[in-house]
């Protein structure tokens, strides 16, 4: 019973910034692995960032050197700083939090959150 509520999604010009955060809530254990997908339209949804508990960091390569994902867990939170935004960067941005319980693997995706770049 987990909820994610994503902020931070917006429309702006190439070369500026969005901070894009999410707050998970309803669990008591923090999530092992929390990230942030996107899907453009017409393609399928990619990896762009993820961070786990321990502060291991996967990130697609297209973002590295201008995103910057982080988490407070005490706080059940995610953030994803996104500077020099390009065109390419547009779609929507899901946050992920998966949790492991005894071997089994629980996943919840927020309703996703829209971030526009323009030219």
């Amino acid at each position: 019973q987990v909820q994610l509520v994503e902020s931070g999604g917006g429309l702006v010009q190439a070369g500026g910034s969005l901070r894009l955060s999410c707050v998970a809530s309803g669990s008591i254990f923090s999530p092992n692995v929390m990230g942030w997908y996107r899907q453009a339209p017409g393609k399928q949804r990619e990896l762009v960032a993820s961070i786990s508990s321990g502060g291991v960091i996967n990130s697609v390569d297209s973002v590295k050197g201008r995103f910057t994902i982080s988490r407070d867990n005490a706080k059940n939170t995610v953030n994803l700083q996104m500077n020099s935004l390009k065109p390419e960067d547009t779609g929507v941005y899901y946050c992920d939090a998966q949790m492991f319980r005894f071997g089994v693997k629980y996943e919840y995706w927020g309703q996703g959150t829209q971030v526009t770049v323009s030219s």
